[in-house]
C-alpha cells in the first residue's frame, strides 16, 4: 500500500463532465465501453486578476489522446473559448496555466522539444514563448569518486573549456510573485554531458540512495530572465509566496529514501533580499505539507499529521504565529477529514479549505480564532476552490452522482454559486442515475454506502456489484462516475462502500482498522451486503466484488473469506504485506498499520490475503499495470500463482508501461494516452462477472 494511491475521491486532480442532454429522438442511456473513451475532463480552475474570466484546463477524450489545453471561462455565461494548443510531438498539451497578476499574460508548462518548459503567453494576441532556463548544474556523478572515466584526460584542455557547462532544466511545478516581478521554479536537476557521455557508455550503475541529483528551487526575474538558485537544500516540494512578494515559505523533504524511516519535511523561509540563506523553521513538523503565507504575513498556514492517532497522511490544519512561535491547531476533534486542497487565506484573516463530511465535501472557511462555518455549494462534492488577489470572486468545481461536474462562481462566499457555460464534452445521449444514500451497522460502528440501482430493479431482482474503494485512506463520494454507470448499463446493481478506515468520519473510524486488515474492514462490507440484500431487490445468487489497490487487497480477503460472491476482480492489490513492504515504493503509510513485518510476522502474515489462500475457491480476475511502484507486479504474479495451485479459477491480466495511479484512472474514465488499457480492462471485467452470473459476455 501506499498514501498516493487512486481512488475516486476529490484527491484525483480532474472532474469529468457531463455534457448536453440528448437530442429529443435518442432516449438516453447508459455510457457503452467505447464511449468512455470518449469522455474529457476538466481541473484547475485560476480566477482572473480583474475576476471575469476562469482559466481552466480541459483534457481530451481519450480517444483523442488525452492532451491538455487551456481554456477561457467568462465568468458572465457567455461561451467558452480554447486558448492554447499543441504540436502533435507534444502528448501531453499544455498544463499549470497561472495568470500573470496584471492579467495581460499567462504563464503554463509545456512539453515541447527535449524539456518541460515556462512559457509566456500574451492575452492581447501572439504565439506563446519559452523562458530560456539554463543553470551551471549542482550536481554531477561522472566527477564523483571513482566514476567511471569515458575518454582520456585531455592535456591541451583550453581555459574555455573550464567555464561552467549550461544545461535546460525541466520545470516541474512554479508559482508568481503577487507583484509578478519575479517566478519561483521547482526544477530537477538536469542531467550534465558527462553523465550522458556514461550512460551512454552504458557506465550507469545505480547506486541507490546516494543520489547527488533533486529538486531545487529557483528564482526567475522576469524583466531580465536571470535565473539563480536558491540555497534550499534538494529535495524541494513546494512553494508559496508571501502577498508583499519579499519572501516564500518552502517545503523541503530529506532526499534518498530518508521518509523511508519516517516523516522527513521542513519548512523554510526564503528572503527575496539574501535567497543564498534561508532559514529553517524548526518549530514546523516533519509531516508538513501545503504551507501558505497568512495575508499579513506574520504567520504560516499549513496541513500536518493530525493531532490525534489516524494514518499517515490524514492531517490537521494548523497556523503557526514566527513572531511568538507558537501553533495552533483549526480542527482538532473534527468530525470529519480535513485537507482536500492547500489552504486558501483570505484578507480578513479567515482560511478556506475543503472538509469531507461521510460522503460529501464541501468548502469551511476558518475564522483566526477557529471558528468554522460551512459554505453552501449546490453540488454534493467541492474541489479546486479558488479567488483572485482582490478577492472579487470565487470558482470551483462540483459533482454529485448522477449529475454532471460543472465549473461554478460567485461574486462572494454569501450568495449562492452558479454554472458556467463550459464545453459539451461527454457524447450526446448518456444518462446517469443518482445514488440512495444508506448506512448500516456493524461491530458498533456506522458506515457510510451508496446504492445504484438500474431500471430493471423497478420489476425484478438484480445481480450486485460490491465496490471497495482504494487506501485504506480513502473513500467514495457522492459525485459523479461513469464507471458506476458503465455497470448499471449492464443491468447491475452497485453498492459502494466506506468501511472503518475510511476518510469523512474523524480520526478515529480512520484508525479503526490499524492492526485489522481484513478484519472489521470486511465485515463491514458484509454487513453493507447483508442490509442491502435485506432492503433492495438484489439477487442474492448473483453478487459480484471489484476494487482497486486497497479495494484489491480487500478483493483478495473476501476470496479467501467467504463463498458469497460468484465472481471477484482484484486490481492492482496488495496481497503479502511481507513482499510488499520490501518491494513497494514507501513503506512508512504500511508500517503505520502492522509495525516492520520482520518484529510483527504474525500480524504482517495475518494482514495477507495469501494467508488464507487455501480456503479460496470463487473466479478471481486479477488486472496490474507492470510499472506499478505503489503495489508491484509481484503482488498479482504472488496471487495468480497461489490459486492456480489451489485449481481455483483465475486470470491474470497486466498492462506494459503504466504505473498504479494511470491504470486506475484509466479503468475508471479518466482520459489515459494509452488509448486500449482502460477499455481492454472494463471489457475484460465486464465479461469475467457476467460469464460468472450465467449471463452472456457484453463485450466482444
Amino acid at each position: 500500500m501506499s498514501l498516493t494511491i487512486w481512488s475516486r475521491f476529490t484527491l484525483v486532480p480532474f472532474v469529468l463532465l457531463a455534457g448536453i442532454a440528448a437530442a429529443e429522438e435518442k432516449p438516453a442511456t447508459f455510457p457503452t465501453n467505447e464511449q468512455l473513451r470518449h469522455f474529457k475532463a476538466m481541473g484547475d480552475p485560476r480566477l482572473s486578476p480583474d475576476g471575469k474570466q476562469v482559466l481552466l484546463r480541459m483534457v481530451d477524450a481519450t480517444a483523442e489522446g488525452a492532451k491538455g489545453h487551456l481554456w477561457l471561462v467568462p465568468v458572465d455565461g457567455s461561451a467558452a473559448r480554447q486558448l492554447t494548443y499543441s504540436p502533435d510531438a507534444d502528448k501531453t498539451g499544455e498544463r499549470s496555466g497561472m495568470w500573470m497578476p496584471d492579467g495581460q499574460s499567462i504563464l503554463f508548462l509545456a512539453h515541447r522539444g527535449e524539456h518541460t518548459s515556462l512559457f509566456l503567453l500574451p492575452m492581447n494576441g501572439g504565439e506563446a514563448k519559452a523562458f530560456e532556463l539554463k543553470v551551471a548544474p549542482l550536481a554531477d556523478n561522472s566527477k564523483l569518486p571513482g566514476a567511471l572515466p569515458t575518454a582520456a584526460p585531455d592535456a591541451a584542455k583550453s581555459a574555455k573549456d573550464d567555464k561552467p557547462e549550461m544545461v535546460a532544466i525541466d520545470v516541474a511545478g512554479f508559482r508568481i510573485s503577487p507583484d509578478g516581478k519575479a517566478i519561483a521554479l521547482i526544477a530537477d536537476d538536469p542531467q550534465t554531458a558527462g553523465e550522458k557521455k556514461q550512460k551512454d557508455a552504458k557506465a550507469d550503475a545505480a547506486w541507490v540512495d546516494h543520489d547527488t541529483h533533486g529538486s531545487r528551487l529557483y528564482l526567475l526575474n522576469v524583466a531580465s530572465s536571470k535565473l539563480t538558485v536558491a540555497g534550499v537544500p534538494f529535495d524541494v516540494r513546494g512553494a508559496e509566496w508571501s502577498s508583499d512578494s519579499s519572501k516564500l515559505v518552502v517545503e523541503r523533504e530529506e532526499p534518498n529514501g530518508v521518509s523511508e524511516l519516517g516523516p522527513s519535511m521542513s519548512g523554510w523561509v526564503v528572503s527575496m533580499s539574501d535567497p543564498a540563506h534561508p532559514s529553517k523553521v524548526d518549530d514546523l513538523p516533519a509531516t508538513l505539507e501545503a504551507a501558505a503565507w497568512s495575508e499579513d504575513g506574520a504567520s504560516l498556514i499549513y496541513l500536518a499529521q493530525a493531532k490525534h492517532e489516524a494514518p499517515p497522511g490524514y492531517s490537521d490544519l494548523y497556523t503557526y504565529t514566527l513572531a511568538t512561535k507558537t501553533t495552533k491547531n483549526l480542527t482538532d476533534g473534527f468530525d470529519g477529514s480535513i485537507g482536500r486542497m492547500e489552504p486558501l487565506p483570505l484578507k480578513d484573516g479567515s482560511i478556506l479549505e475543503i472538509a469531507e463530511k461521510g460522503l460529501t465535501t464541501t468548502a469551511i472557511k476558518y475564522s483566526p480564532d477557529g471558528r468554522a462555518s460551512v459554505i453552501e455549494s449546490p453540488s454534493a462534492t467541492v474541489s479546486g476552490l479558488v479567488t483572485n488577489s482582490a478577492e472579487s470572486g470565487f470558482a470551483f468545481l462540483g459533482s454529485s452522482g448522477g449529475s454532471a461536474p460543472q465549473l461554478f462562481y460567485t461574486a462572494s462566499l454569501g450568495e449562492a454559486p452558479r454554472a458556467l457555460a463550459t464545453p459539451p464534452l461527454v457524447p450526446d445521449g448518456v444518462k446517469s442515475l443518482a445514488p440512495k444514500r444508506i448506512s448500516w451497522k456493524s461491530d458498533g460502528f456506522t458506515i457510510d454506502g451508496m446504492l445504484y440501482l438500474p431500471p430493471q430493479a423497478a420489476t425484478e431482482k438484480v445481480p450486485l456489484v460490491v465496490e471497495v474503494h482504494g487506501g485504506p485512506l480513502g473513500a467514495y463520494l457522492d459525485s459523479y462516475s461513469i464507471f458506476v454507470d458503465y455497470l448499471l448499463g449492464q443491468g447491475w446493481a452497485v453498492l459502494e462502500t466506506n468501511p472503518r478506515g475510511s476518510t469523512g468520519r474523524g480520526a478515529a473510524f480512520a484508525a479503526a482498522n490499524k492492526n485489522d486488515l481484513g478484519g472489521g474492514d470486511y465485515r463491514d462490507i458484509m454487513a453493507g451486503v447483508d442490509y442491502v440484500l435485506k432492503t433492495a431487490p438484489i439477487d442474492p445468487a448473483k453478487l459480484a466484488l471489484t476494487g482497486y489497490s486497497y479495494g484489491g487487497e480487500m478483493a483478495g480477503f473476501v476470496e479467501t473469506k467467504t463463498e458469497r460472491f460468484k465472481a471477484i476482480v482484484s486490481m492492482a492489490p496488495v496481497i503479502d504485506q511481507n513482499s510488499e513492504y520490501g518491494t513497494e515504493k514507501g513503506s512508512w503509510y504500511d508500517q503505520w498499520y502492522f509495525g516492520k513485518p520482520w518484529e510483527h510476522e504474525a500480524d504482517a502474515w495475518r494482514q495477507s490475503p495469501l494467508s488464507g489462500v487455501a480456503h479460496a475457491k470463487t473466479p478471481f480476475l486479477l488486472i496490474q499495470g507492470e510499472s506499478d511502484t505503489t503495489d508491484p507486479l509481484g503482488q498479482s504474479q504472488e496471487m495468480y500463482r497461489a490459486l492456480r495451485q489451489m485449481k481455483v479459477h483465475v486470470d491474470l491480466v497486466t498492462y506494459p508501461r503504466v504505473d498504479h495511479g494511470p491504470l486506475g484512472g484509466a479503468i475508471y474514465g479518466s482520459p489515459t494516452n494509452e488509448p486500449w488499457h482502460g477499455f481492454d480492462a472494463r471489457r475484460r471485467i465486464v465479461n469475467f462477472i457476467a460469464k460468472s452470473f450465467g449471463e452472456p459476455e457484453p463485450e466482444k
